[in-house]
C-alpha cells in the first residue's frame, strides 16, 4: 500500500501558511508568489483552516468583499479534512473525491507539516503504473 510519505518521499517537505489576520489580498499574493492554490492558516504552529482559490471565488468575489480589508479568517475553510504521513494514496484520493476538495493538509502529531494535492496524487500514480508496467515487460522479455 502506497502511503502519504512516499509522495513526500519524491517532493520537498513545504508549509506555505499565513496567520488568521492576514488580509485575502496579502494571501493571495503569498499564493501568486509561490505558484500556489492553496495556504494553511497557522497560529503558534496549530492548523486552523486552509484557504483555496475555490474559497476565494466563492467567499470574497461572489459576496463583493474587498481582498484587502477582509482577514483571511473570514474566507478560510476551517477544521480542514486532513491526512497522516501513514495514510494511503487510496484514502487521500478518497476523501478528494467523496469531498470535492483539492488539497490535503499532512498533520503529524498534531503538527502540519505539508500538504498534499489532487495533482500530487495523481502524478504518484503515474508514475508508480508506469513503474510497474516497465517490471512487467521486463518481466515477459527476460
Amino acid at each position: 500500500m502506497k502511503t502519504v510519505q512516499q509522495i513526500f518521499d519524491t517532493k520537498p517537505l513545504q508549509i506555505f501558511s499565513v496567520s488568521p489576520n492576514t488580509s485575502v489580498l496579502d494571501a493571495l499574493k503569498l499564493m501568486t508568489e509561490k505558484n500556489i492554490s492553496a495556504l494553511l492558516i497557522m497560529q503558534g504552529g496549530q492548523l486552523l483552516g486552509i484557504f483555496t482559490e475555490r474559497d476565494y471565488a466563492r467567499k470574497i468575489v461572489l459576496q463583493g468583499k474587498a481582498s484587502k480589508d477582509t482577514p483571511i479568517s473570514e474566507a478560510m475553510t476551517a477544521n480542514p479534512v486532513t491526512v497522516s504521513l501513514a495514510d494511503s494514496i487510496d484514502l487521500c484520493m478518497q476523501m478528494m473525491t467523496d469531498k470535492h476538495i483539492r488539497h490535503l493538509p499532512v498533520v503529524t502529531e498534531n503538527q502540519a507539516v505539508g500538504m498534499v494535492s489532487i495533482g500530487d496524487v495523481v502524478k504518484f500514480i503515474i508514475a508508480d503504473q508506469k513503474q510497474t508496467i516497465s517490471q512487467l515487460e521486463s518481466y515477459i522479455n527476460s
